[in-house]
């Protein structure tokens, strides 16, 4: 009777989003994984090695949380974090880099387990989380439709078929425009493949090496940036959807499996603020109880990235930017409003959500950390400042 009502809750909409969300996953940021491997010094075959231990920690931990708390929790891997390895890793050995990795999901496992990490998110309002979340999206928002100065036609029709669909069957709306969107990138001939087979990646293990030099000077920043660029925003996702679950488990997972497979190319595994938000949205299911189906889909299909990790990256590089830049940006529009509508309504919150919301969506990185994190700083400075009680002067009459 369970498995019934669950597979009840499924539709085609939230398989669909699930898709997306991994489409967009990969490709807005597959490369940047594909030079950390590099600049740990990894070859073709490990960083194949790495794209398919990274597909099976998402897909495993996504599924299972989003199947127990029956929420759409999907798990990522840290694209800041990411971008912080390329910068730092070069000249480091892969053993090194092994237990850098091994080094920063130890500390967010202790930053799960001990609920330190809970305890920070209780004091943020969840108008600032609504503004930190909106202005991580915006740059999605705004790309698709600067798709229009460089592909008209492509990102023109695609925009012109979800606003068709949306007055007539808003429910699948965003996979028109994607079917669209193929057909035009077809026509045009802009999808290749360059003749490239699918192969699997069979995992490869590394021994870890841990020099206190490169745990302090690349774990330290690698373990902040992590937390405050990738999980601390995909919680704020999460609450600014209004899906309450408890931080700490998340965490706690999350990080468990990724030091278990940091040994195999595993850099990190987290809470998804981006790619989430595509399985949160009304388009996916009416019912909000309902929306985990599109969290669930998306780990089968980072499972089956997984098995094809040897070539992800031509898979994923085949279809046009304009393309996945205009379906990601309208797959978010309804989440980027509803997070604008959230920030702004109570008045009293409102100063400090607009400079969350500026601050996160300018992009600007401090010492090492993404503006999502500053962002939050910054609204919850404004917010205590403001929210400070004014001084009586003179004497009661």
């Amino acid at each position: 009777m369970l498995f019934k009502n669950r597979l009840q809750d499924w539709s085609f909409s939230a398989v669909i989003a699930g898709f997306v969300a991994v489409l967009v996953g990969y490709t807005s940021s597959a490369a940047i994984v594909f030079q950390a491997a590099e600049a740990a010094g990894a070859n073709l075959a490990q960083i194949g090695s790495w794209f398919t231990m990274l597909g099976f920690g998402m897909g495993v931990t996504g599924i299972a949380l989003s199947l127990y708390y029956r929420t759409p929790i999907v798990t990522a891997w840290s694209t800041p974090g990411a971008a912080l390895l390329v910068t730092s890793l070069p000249g480091t050995s892969l053993n090194d880099a092994i237990g850098v990795f091994v080094f920063a999901s130890g500390l967010i496992l202790l930053s799960g387990v001990t609920g330190l990490f809970a305890k920070m998110m209780r004091y943020i309002p969840q108008a600032l989380s609504a503004a930190m979340l909106a202005g991580i999206l915006l740059r999605f928002g705004l790309d698709a439709f600067v798709s229009l100065q460089t592909n008209l036609l492509l990102a023109g029709g695609m925009c012109l078929t979800y606003l068709i669909a949306r007055r007539l069957i808003a429910r699948y709306s965003v996979i028109l425009s994607l079917c669209v969107g193929l057909a035009i990138a077809a026509w045009q001939g802009d999808i290749a493949f360059h003749g490239q087979a699918v192969h699997f990646a069979a995992p490869e293990f590394i021994m870890p090496h841990f020099s206190w030099e490169k745990l302090v000077g690349i774990g330290l920043p690698f373990f902040v940036v992590s937390m405050a660029s990738q999980n601390a925003p995909g919680i704020a996702t999460l609450h600014a959807s209004g899906f309450k679950v408890p931080v700490s488990p998340l965490i706690t997972v999350t990080a468990l499996l990724a030091l278990i497979l940091a040994p195999f190319g595993v850099y990190s595994i987290g809470i998804a603020a981006i790619t989430a938000a595509i399985c949160m949205g009304k388009d996916v299911h009416p019912d909000p109880n309902k929306r985990y189906t599109a969290a669930v889909a998306a780990g089968v299909f980072y499972l089956l990235a997984g098995v094809m990790g040897g070539s992800i990256g031509t898979l994923f590089t085949a279809l046009p930017a304009p393309l996945i830049h205009t379906v990601a940006g309208l797959a978010l529009l309804g989440t980027i409003s509803g997070s604008l509508y959230r920030a702004l309504t109570e008045e009293k919150q409102r100063d400090a959500a607009i400079v969350t919301f500026l601050i996160t969506a300018s992009g600007i990185q401090l010492f090492g950390v993404g503006s999502a994190f500053w962002g939050l700083i910054g609204g919850v400075l404004t917010h205590g400042i403001l929210s400070l009680p004014e001084k009586k002067s003179g004497k009661n009459q």
